[in-house]
């Protein structure tokens, strides 16, 4: 039997006034809303934390609330990213990672480093805030990927930074974004950002039955041939990796029905 990585599906937070319809049972307290999303999907990417802290308390209670072998994934602050000189964000990174995350313990999944869309790769300083990013928090071994959103990234020469340091770069499946979907890590991280209202699983059938094949080469240590790579001749060892999928922004209404329909295919 083929070894193969745990492949992890979700969709950003758990509060979203639609959902309270169109995904949680009726008259479900809003403090139970992580509790059933949770044991529903089996990672949620939470964006909260890119546009302020949280008390050390606050994740410690999400710890709580969820399964044993669920997963978060913490979007970075802004403060750590929306900045001309990448090498002076420092401060801000240690301030983001200090504010209490490892109270989520095994909980805590992949740290998301999202660009803006005008951000260019400058590879001397984007390697300094790569050389920023530790691999321990409180003892906690930590997951990085980068979102980066300007085309001026898509050479080989980011594939091979990001490489060098364990760091995923995030496969976005998105109309104005572009798609990075080479393996630099021990680990892949998509966000599929193509989805739909008018879907009641947020991508159609066909597209969730595409992306679970292609999230299962990933965890069988392979990379899907039908993905644009960026360094077509780089070579990728061929071991399991865990993979992590979050339906995000498009079709958000239904976007938890998008991950438990990928993870029925993925079964």
């Amino acid at each position: 039997m083929t070894k193969t990585g745990t492949i992890r599906t979700g969709m950003g937070g758990w509060t979203f006034d639609p959902w309270d319809t169109s995904f949680y049972p009726e008259k479900l307290a809003k403090k139970k809303q992580l509790e059933y999303a949770s044991r529903q999907v089996t990672a949620i990417e939470v964006n909260g934390t890119y546009y302020s802290s949280q008390k050390p308390a606050t994740f410690a209670k999400w710890a709580s609330d969820v399964p044993e072998d669920f997963v978060f994934s913490l979007k970075a602050s802004r403060y750590c990213t929306n900045r001309k000189i990448l090498a002076e964000a420092g401060p801000s990174i240690e301030k983001f990672l200090t504010q209490g995350i490892t109270e989520l313990g095994h909980h805590l999944g992949p740290i998301l480093w999202q660009f803006m869309g005008t951000k260019k790769f400058e590879p001397d300083d984007f390697a300094a805030f790569l050389a920023l990013l530790p691999e321990k928090q409180d003892g906690i071994a930590l997951r990085h990927v980068v979102e980066a959103r300007h085309p001026s990234f898509l050479v080989p020469e980011f594939i091979d930074l990001i490489a060098k340091h364990n760091v995923a770069a995030v496969c976005a499946d998105d109309d104005e974004y572009p798609m990075v979907p080479d393996v630099t890590a021990d680990f892949v991280y998509a966000r599929l950002q193509r989805g739909t209202d008018a879907s009641p699983t947020c991508y159609p059938p066909k597209a969730i039955g595409e992306w679970a094949g292609r999230l299962k080469t990933y965890a069988e240590g392979g990379v899907p041939d039908d993905l644009p790579v960026i360094d077509k001749d780089r070579k990728v060892a061929k071991v399991p990796r865990d993979v992590f999928a979050f339906f995000i922004s498009g079709g958000k209404v239904h976007a938890p029905h998008g991950a438990r329909a990928l993870n029925e295919q993925l079964a």
